[in-house]
């Protein structure tokens, strides 16, 4: 009987050494997680450490050049060559800082996980085209071949956050900018397709360029905030080193995928995949005459394949001819047998003249109604009054989509006079409108007001938004034709001013454009803003073209009717 009870102990002990074993590995593997997270902890404050005073150094560059900029201008204020030079590099040195602060702002926000996004119908459209007006002259700057392919759309209309898609895809097609040499290649390429039947769309997207590339060992921490590639190639090239970071955020918040292969002095290649819904259609009917032909005059090979895709996209037939000379003599002889065509499309390139002056010959020959349009690259700013004097009837920008091309073409078969500068008249005079202006400080209200100016708008301001909202109501119907809205303000604030305007007992207080004008440039703000009756919003600092813009599409040149 003792016997037994000693096993019986002898058995409780090894028990008890086997339970204190389990707790000493359980510890042990706590202990080890513990060691771990504390130097993911250290080695992420050394990142912060790091990433902070590279930004002191960021941020004080283009500060010094804002304020030697602006003191050497003061000091030759009577030079005007020199005081020019000043500000073309105030304005590139601030924009640059506004592009700083925005990435730690984003990432602040993301960290937080204060960031919300949008689902609002966009153009793919106009969202490739804001992309290339914003990377093509930071291309052309290094004299790189930057080209943007449009493959296979089978929606073009989607819901999503237009800005942060265009925030993903700008900060990429950037990045191959700026880490690409001089002379350097960069192509781009985005398709949109069904997977099935009335399922989301699969945006598709690739950015490739044969620039310094990167180290297997940075690819790995490529995504991770805070983290900057250190290197002899790249220590003159200023940023925060967020730009991937959000990226990767945003593309994750949005339920797609981002990848990057790349090898170090050969170059490197972003693809990011998107699953976003289509926006329900509403296109009206083109008035397009069914297997009608059109001319087009273009020897780019891949150019002129594309014009043709989106010709038959709207039941018309193109023809192709590859020289001016060509053109010219296809369109007499249609002329003389009474065929001719249902427009002309004029090409980046011809073989043997320019472009412009095959318009002038054409126009020359067939009048002042037949539809002429420029199919081209080119910055429609820099050569809208010489295209219109040679007889350009509208202008259509690419990378091409059928859209654009095809409501062009029916606009003009309509009657229509077309979309010559692809959103309205650029530097018109608006004289004849009349813009509230509603802010309270005074440094704002003067550079508003002096922005505004530049178009001949009239001006009038409210110090706060009560005074807005007593100025409109003691205005007559349809006195104001926009009114500008500060959100911050004493007094009342731009949201209540708003709402107080739109539930006015008169028909323009619910029509009358509002737009917030603001510091507050995050997607909730847009929505703050649009939840208050505004109808669009520009962010603070004020960008000229963003103003001009807005004026453009709600102002009539010469003033009311």
């Amino acid at each position: 009987m003792e016997n037994m009870d000693n096993i019986s102990a002898v058995g409780t002990a090894l028990q008890r050494l086997e339970a204190l074993e389990r707790d000493n590995e359980a510890l042990r593997a706590a202990n080890e997680d513990l060691e771990e997270a504390l130097r993911a902890a250290e080695a992420a404050n050394q990142a912060k450490s790091r990433f902070l005073s590279s930004m002191s150094h960021d941020i004080r560059t283009p500060m010094n050049a804002i304020m030697g900029m602006t003191s050497i201008g003061l000091s030759h204020i009577d030079e005007k060559a020199r005081v020019q030079d000043c500000l073309s590099k105030i304005q590139t040195a601030s924009a640059h800082l506004m592009s700083l602060v925005n990435d730690v702002l984003d990432m602040s926000r993301i960290d937080s996980g204060r960031l919300t996004l949008s689902e609002e119908p966009f153009s793919l459209a106009d969202l490739v085209h804001d992309i290339a007006v914003i990377v093509l002259p930071q291309a052309r700057q290094k004299n790189q071949e930057l080209q943007i392919e449009i493959g296979r759309i089978e929606e073009e209309v989607l819901l999503g956050d237009e800005l942060r898609l265009r925030q993903i895809l700008v900060n990429i097609i950037g990045n191959a900018v700026k880490y690409t040499q001089e002379g350097g290649a960069i192509q781009v390429s985005l398709t949109a397709q069904r997977t099935a039947g009335e399922g989301p769309v699969e945006l598709a997207f690739s950015c490739r360029d044969n620039g310094i590339g990167m180290s297997p060992a940075f690819l790995e921490k490529i995504f991770i905030p805070f983290e900057r590639v250190r290197s002899a190639a790249v220590s003159k090239i200023e940023g925060t080193g967020l730009g991937m970071s959000i990226v990767k955020s945003l593309v994750d918040r949005m339920g797609g995928q981002i990848t990057v292969e790349s090898r170090e002095g050969e170059g490197s290649c972003f693809r990011v995949e998107l699953a976003l819904p289509a926006a329900p259609r509403s296109r009206g009917r083109l008035a397009l005459p069914e297997g009608a032909v059109v001319l087009v005059a273009e020897s780019g090979e891949e150019r002129a394949r594309r014009i043709g895709e989106c010709l038959a996209e709207g039941g018309l037939t193109p023809v192709r001819t590859r020289t001016g000379m060509a053109s010219v003599t296809w369109l007499t002889e249609a002329q003389y047998e009474e065929r001719l065509p249902c427009a002309l499309l004029l090409g980046q390139e011809l073989e043997d003249m320019p472009v412009l002056e095959v318009a002038a010959h054409v126009r020359q020959l067939a009048g002042r109604e037949f539809p002429i349009v420029l199919v081209s690259e080119d910055d429609w700013a820099q050569i809208e009054y010489r295209a219109t004097r040679a007889g350009v009837s509208a202008f259509v920008p690419c990378p091409l989509f059928s859209s654009r091309l095809l409501d062009t073409l029916s606009e003009l078969m309509g009657g229509g006079r077309g979309n010559q500068s692809a959103g309205g008249e650029l530097n018109a005079d608006y004289s004849g409108s009349r813009v509230l202006l509603v802010e309270d400080n005074e440094l704002n209200q003067e550079i508003a007001v002096e922005l505004l100016g530049l178009t001949g708008v009239q001006v009038e301001v409210a110090g706060d938004g009560a005074q807005a909202v007593d100025m409109f109501a003691a205005a007559p119907a349809d006195y104001y034709d926009l009114i500008f809205m500060d959100v911050q303000m004493p007094v009342m604030n731009g949201y209540e001013a708003t709402r107080r305007i739109r539930q006015m007992d008169r028909e323009d207080a619910g029509r009358v454009w509002i737009v917030a004008m603001t510091a507050n440039a995050f997607v909730e703000d847009v929505r703050l803003s649009r939840e208050a009756g505004m109808n669009e919003h520009v962010s603070k600092p004020v960008d000229l073209e963003r103003l001009q813009e807005i004026l453009r599409a709600q102002l009539k040149p010469g003033g009311r009717e």
